[in-house]
């Protein structure tokens, strides 16, 4: 293994590599840093200003005085070897550290070696100077390498020399070097964490010995977690926390929700019933290792601190940027946007999904963004050291399963699951960390896994020797109570009648269960959701003073700005859509909504990418002045009363992306959010949050969201990749009034429709398919007076159209307006174009009485997306449905691929499809 790591210290390890035989260069540094500090480089600069090494020209040639206690004499070379040696046990030190609790894992490396450094035995007693290591000072060779093997490789290891900081290392270092073995826990504390610890471990095993084969997703191996949170939980009021916002997976979990966040066992065992079903859910459910559950807990210093405990799918690391987005949304709400302490955002990780899930990474990516940040997060990994059946060299190329982590350049905390002491210590220093620099930090919890994946599992079949050691392991409890006699800070005693006490409520609990299920008559087929009031009109008009007020507010130039003259020239058109001279166009019509709702005191958060221009050049919400570094917000500059609004540029990920505004969403009902896709079929990427939170989070758990999701979608020739934000995939997963799905044809009911969605008293998420050449098309224009009168239209009627017909064609979206033109050059003015604007919930009722007016004989359906795609498979049982008419297809043959890649073969395809609609 080749070796990394520079001789300075706690100097950046990855800025270059230094050897013993590069001490020439590092006298050349000093002797130029000696004359000019800012002649070397600021790591060089930090680390001999750092360790100070006094050296004296006039003794260059012969011993040199160092260190803080006494005068003595040294031998450069080896002196420079030492500091080498601290610096490579700083670096590498985890490598060798005693982390598995069953010994498996244990890594070959002698990179730590002496004589990799030009020391010996011989050079053991020795004194050196031990530069800032533990206080600094002059020390024997071998009591510096006690302290380094000690805070480096012992139960406990940290990897922080990666970090980018000065300053954080060093305060890494302090806390690591000598100070964790010398620190005091109390002897109140030691026994909280054995009781912990025994609360954590007697739980799984009564479930395991009542309820055989169940899922539980066991802790054991790593209940270690249970005294870390209780921990976190305590120390919270003296870091100004008010708030943690947790997502965690299936491990544990049961656990988690009874032992710290005080659940009632009973709900627990009532739900391991086969005739349980849970209250005050109308839709599906979920399994109980599913669900969230939210606590106000009182600490034993009287404080309380609100956990909230996010549920998630069984894709373990997608709720990772769904509780970033929740977290973000409680520091808006506690006026905490500026500091970011009083909202703690906790994830707790599996290890083979920390490094194998890319949502993971996205996440992670997204902690110091201006739109996303929240602070930092802690992150806690329960490291089974195996993945279902899969174990670590299988499923990473990393030694560690927190190598991703190392983008960020944070402290990671490695720690043995059956050093309690160690584990609590590492993960307070983990939350001090976070509250000091505002940055994520994570903690590696090393055990294991006691049972299968599941329970249900036989692990022996693919690790038998893995699991014959973990048979043979004791308890942590038991190696933990063990220390504790010792100690003499408890006896055995004392904590058998803590276990007699905890079974004997277990089993209380169980019997209130068993009667409870019981009395109850066995379940019957629940009622089903459904929003009674979701098809009902809202009022979304505006007073004409206030439209034209905002309207104004838009397209003002601001004072001392210079403008790029195509900007200038958007807003001198806006400024005559305001003023009447010319009809409302798209772009604008979406400004006017937004300047509206935070007008009257509504916050609007929009993010996406490139969302501050504008995929399509034709939002320009931010504008930014050619000559200086400045940007400008008409949104922000309304009204002094006005409700915030934000606009953010995304990176590029719809992944953790939309998972961040979805979690933002639900802890912010009052305010519209809006994430939006570059192209419509980029939504893709986000097709894990879709299918799991945002269409089925009110079935599962009664989580409701009103996000906006807007996706550009249309058929203009421009390839397979950029037409269809898949209507059909949407259309599929809808039911039970779950969601909205719309595509608006005028600005005027997208203003309606965007208002609507903060106005109408309830959440529900719209899934809006937006445009692209309509947005500047002038047929596809509104009139003021849409504006400040009028609703949302589910349903559009032909507005040229008004006697009866033979035939009526129903279409959605874009395609009305290619509808519009082809019916114009064949002169068949006679029939009607109907729009559906919303797909789902349809409005039956408007769409009929419509219809009616027609009095026709047959319907069409016109469609750009091929037939296998689109609304057609959705729409089609429902028109069969409302009418006894003959139904035809117009549209695409069915597809493999959403769209031609060839601009002359969507013409004629386009061509084809707009003749088949009007054909007799």
């Amino acid at each position: 293994m080749e070796r990394h790591f520079s001789s300075s210290g706690l100097m950046s390890s990855k800025k270059r590599s230094i050897g013993l035989e590069n001490l020439s260069l590092i006298e050349e540094y000093y002797e130029r840093w000696k004359k000019d500090s800012s002649s070397v480089p600021d790591d060089w600069n930090a680390f001999f200003e750092g360790f100070e090494f006094g050296y004296n020209e006039s003794l260059k040639n012969g011993p040199i005085e160092v260190g803080k206690k006494k005068p003595i004499s040294i031998d450069l070379k080896k002196q420079r070897a030492v500091y080498e040696l601290i610096n490579a046990y700083r670096t590498l030190g985890h490598y060798i550290a005693n982390l598995d609790p069953l010994g498996f894992n244990r890594y070959e490396f002698d990179e730590l070696k002496l004589g990799r450094f030009g020391l010996n035995q011989g050079d053991l007693d020795q004194e050196f100077d031990s530069g800032d290591l533990a206080g600094g000072g002059t020390r024997k060779l071998k009591e510096i390498l006690d302290i380094l093997k000690e805070s480096y490789c012992s139960t406990l290891a940290v990897e922080f020399m990666h970090m980018d900081s000065f300053v954080q290392r060093q305060w890494i270092a302090q806390k690591i070097e000598g100070k964790f073995f010398k620190l005091k826990f109390s002897k109140e504390h030691k026994k909280q964490i054995l009781y912990d610890l025994l609360k954590a471990e007697l739980f799984e095993a009564f479930l395991h010995t009542r309820y055989v084969g169940q899922k539980r997703f066991s802790l054991e191996g790593c209940c270690t977690l249970i005294p870390m949170m209780d921990a976190v939980i305590e120390n919270c009021p003296m870091h100004g926390i008010e708030r943690i916002v947790i997502g965690m997976a299936h491990r544990g979990r049961l656990n988690f929700v009874t032992n710290i966040l005080q659940q009632d066992y009973k709900v627990i065992f009532d739900e391991f019933s086969e005739n349980y079903v849970p209250e005050g859910v109308l839709g599906d459910g979920d399994v109980r290792y599913h669900l969230g559950f939210e606590a106000a807990l009182k600490t034993r210093s009287g404080e309380i601190v609100t956990v909230g405990l996010a549920p998630n799918p069984s894709h373990l690391e997608a709720v990772n940027p769904v509780v970033e987005g929740k977290a973000r949304a409680w520091e808006r709400r506690l006026l905490d946007t500026e500091k970011r302490k009083k909202v703690l955002p906790v994830l707790i990780h599996g290890d083979a999904s920390f490094m194998g899930q890319g949502v993971v990474q996205e996440t992670l990516n997204l902690s110091r963004l201006e739109g996303y940040k929240t602070g930092g997060t802690l992150h806690i990994i329960i490291n089974n050291q195996i993945g279902f059946t899969t174990v670590p060299q299988d499923g990473r190329s990393t030694h560690h399963c927190t190598a991703v982590a190392l983008m960020l350049a944070v402290p990671i905390f490695h720690v043995n699951g059956d050093d309690p002491l160690a584990a609590v210590f590492a993960v307070l220093t983990a939350l001090e960390y976070r509250q000091v620099f505002g940055q994520d930090v994570v903690v590696d919890l090393i055990g294991y896994r006691k049972y299968g994946h599941n329970e249900g599992d036989e692990p022996s079949f693919t690790q038998p020797l893995l699991y014959k050691a973990i048979a043979q392991h004791p308890n942590i409890s038991d190696v933990f109570l063990d220390q504790l006699i010792k100690t003499g800070d408890m006896t055995r005693e004392e904590a058998n009648e803590y276990r007699k006490i905890f079974v004997a409520e277990l089993n209380q609990k169980m019997e209130e269960s068993k009667a409870w299920i019981k009395s109850e008559e066995p379940p019957t087929l629940r009622q089903r959701m459904s929003c009674p009031r979701i098809l009902d009109p809202v009022k979304t008009a505006v007073p004409l003073e206030e439209l034209l007020y905002v309207g104004r507010c838009l397209v003002q130039e601001p004072p001392d700005f210079n403008l790029n003259p195509k900007v200038r020239k958007i807003l001198a058109e806006r400024k005559a859509m305001i003023e009447g001279k010319e009809p409302i166009l798209i772009p604008f019509a979406e400004m006017l909504a937004f300047g509206t709702l935070l007008y009257e005191g509504i916050p609007v958060r929009l993010s996406g990418q490139d969302s501050r221009r504008g995929t399509f050049s034709q939002r320009h919400a931010v504008l930014y002045d050619t000559k200086a570094a400045k940007k400008y917000v008409p949104l922000e500059h309304i009204h002094p009363n006005q409700a915030i609004f934000c606009i953010y540029n995304s990176p590029l990920s719809e992944y953790s992306v939309l998972g961040f505004d979805y979690g933002y969403s639900l802890d912010y009902p009052e305010a519209l959010i809006i994430w939006e896709a570059q192209y419509g079929d980029f939504v893709n990427g986000a097709q894990v949050i879709i299918d799991l939170y945002l269409v089925s989070s009110e079935s599962k758990w009664g989580v409701t969201s009103n996000i906006v999701l807007l996706l550009p979608h249309g058929y203009e020739g421009q390839g397979p990749e950029h037409s269809s934000a898949r209507v059909e995939r949407f259309l599929q997963a809808c039911a039970e009034d779950n969601i909205v799905v719309a595509n608006c044809t005028t600005p005027a009911n997208y203003f309606h429709i965007l208002r609507r969605q903060v106005l109408r008293g309830f959440s529900k998420p719209l899934v809006l398919f937006t445009h692209k050449s309509l947005l500047r098309n002038p047929h596809c224009s509104s009139e003021i007076s849409e504006f400040v009168q009028g609703t949302f239209e589910e349903v559009l009627a032909d507005p040229q159209v008004h006697q009866p017909s033979p035939k009526v064609i129903l279409c959605c979206g874009k395609v009305y307006y290619d509808l519009l033109e082809y019916r114009k050059s064949i002169g068949k003015m006679d029939v009607p174009l109907v729009r559906i604007e919303q797909l789902y919930p349809l409005h039956e009722k408007k769409l009929k009485e419509i219809i009616s007016r027609y009095q026709p004989q047959s319907l069409v359906w016109c469609q750009e997306e091929p037939k296998n795609m689109g609304a057609w498979n959705y729409i089609f049982p429902k028109l069969q449905e409302l009418f006894s008419l003959p139904l035809t297809y117009a549209g695409r043959e069915a597809s493999a691929s959403t769209a031609t890649g060839s601009l002359a073969y969507h013409r004629l395809e386009q061509q084809k499809l707009l003749s088949d609609a009007f054909k007799e």
